[in-house]
């Protein structure tokens, strides 16, 4: 059994609610299985408090970094000292980490494992017309990466149009090249939907998009993680469209996590193997 000690490295993990995180339970397993000395610690956060918790954290001189997940990751961002350029184009941030010199940096992994995932599985995203149903944390740091993966079209839905349109200002400036496309969310003619949204996490949600419009050739990706077969999935599955789970995502940020920390190199296929998301 794992045993927290004075020379333990604790890595925070913020969020509200914070009963549903799922990333303690892969972390502390891999830990414990490598023999490293740190530990994931959820910490449930209002939002309110978020900001002057996240620095009397910080304070703590065997903090090393923060997992950050919703509602969170958008005003994480202005408390950071320096940000890579996936936290600037998505408006981001899900990963912290304090350096040598005491400041914050900020990081966003989401739309990098939700990547990862889909090419894992043999998707080639150069070149492909591509649907994000959803703009906030997540969905901006999967159409951030999208965009960095060299895909023709992006076309983003939200029904909160400011964030919506914040999100295509950014990505037009970083990727001048790229079609970006806020007038839809009719899934025909694109090789890529993605639901960004929290729908799906309870039984009686809509579906995000009308799934008779699939084609069966479009691989269907989803966030969500409450269930892995969420209605969406099974509705694109039966309609004979690749899927990807939602945490296929996580399994494959995880990675890029532990190296951002300074724990080194592990493969999604090591976490799955001694993950305890059951």
């Amino acid at each position: 059994m794992q045993v927290i000690r004075g020379t333990t490295t604790l890595i925070a993990h913020f969020g509200d609610p914070i009963a549903p995180v799922k990333s303690p339970m892969i972390y502390n397993p891999y830990f414990e299985r490598a023999g490293i000395d740190a530990v994931v610690v959820p910490m449930g956060v209002r939002a309110a408090d978020y900001a002057a918790v996240l620095r009397a954290v910080f304070r703590l001189i065997n903090v090393r970094g923060a997992l950050v997940t919703m509602p969170h990751k958008v005003t994480t961002v202005p408390l950071l000292d320096d940000c890579g350029t996936s936290v600037s184009v998505a408006g981001s941030c899900n990963a912290v980490l304090r350096r040598t010199d005491g400041t914050l940096y900020g990081e966003l992994f989401d739309g990098a494992g939700f990547v990862r995932g889909v090419e894992r599985k043999g998707f080639v995203l150069d070149g492909t017309r591509c649907l994000v149903v959803g703009t906030g944390g997540v969905g901006s740091a999967i159409a951030a990466a999208l965009a960095a993966a060299n895909i023709a079209t992006l076309a983003l839905f939200d029904t909160y149009a400011a964030a919506r349109d914040a999100l295509r200002d950014r990505l037009r400036k970083h990727y001048p090249k790229l079609d970006v496309r806020t007038d839809t969310r009719d899934p025909a003619g694109f090789d890529l939907v993605v639901n960004a949204t929290p729908l799906g996490m309870n039984a009686d949600d809509p579906l995000p998009i009308d799934v008779t419009r699939l084609a069966p050739r479009t691989f269907v990706g989803e966030v969500v993680m409450k269930q892995e077969i969420t209605p969406l999935l099974r509705a694109a599955r039966e309609r004979g469209c690749p899927i990807q789970v939602g945490t296929d995502m996580l399994f494959e940020q995880i990675p890029l996590y532990l190296e951002f920390f300074g724990f080194g190199s592990v493969t999604p296929d090591e976490l799955r193997a001694v993950a305890m998301l059951a």
